[in-house]
């Protein structure tokens, strides 16, 4: 049970834990009413920050709600994505997408995330 739980050392904290997510972005994931961006990092553990805006939902409830969500979407797949920073970003139309949409579309997002950290990992680099 512990595994799935989401502790202090799970989560984007600082702005400068986010800035450095934004700066050295190495796989971006765009689902339409969501972006995901991902960065790499030198040990296993894997955290998430959360942006939902105003601007996206306004009321409190709707956005409690998807930050939710995607907190448990996250705790089920974070085995999967060990060494990751990961920075969920909510876009127009999300308030509109029920419960179960939004986890089939995450769930999606979580794998496509760790394809191409894997595809980017294994080409091989041209010489200048």
């Amino acid at each position: 049970m512990t595994d799935f739980c989401f502790p202090r050392q799970v989560r984007l904290l600082t702005a400068g834990d986010y800035k450095t997510v934004f700066d050295h972005t190495t796989s971006k994931v765009f689902a339409g009413e969501f972006l995901l961006l991902a960065t790499k990092r030198n040990d296993d553990l894997s955290r998430l920050g959360l942006i939902v805006a105003k601007k996206t939902e306004k009321r409190a409830v709707g956005r409690n709600r998807i930050k939710r969500l995607v907190r448990n979407s996250f705790r089920h797949h974070k085995l999967d994505l060990a060494g990751f920073d990961i920075v969920f970003l909510s876009r127009q139309g999300i308030k509109d997408i029920d419960n179960a949409t939004l986890l089939k579309r995450l769930d999606k997002a979580w794998i496509q995330i760790v394809k191409k950290s894997k595809n980017s990992s294994q080409k091989p680099k041209t010489p200048l």
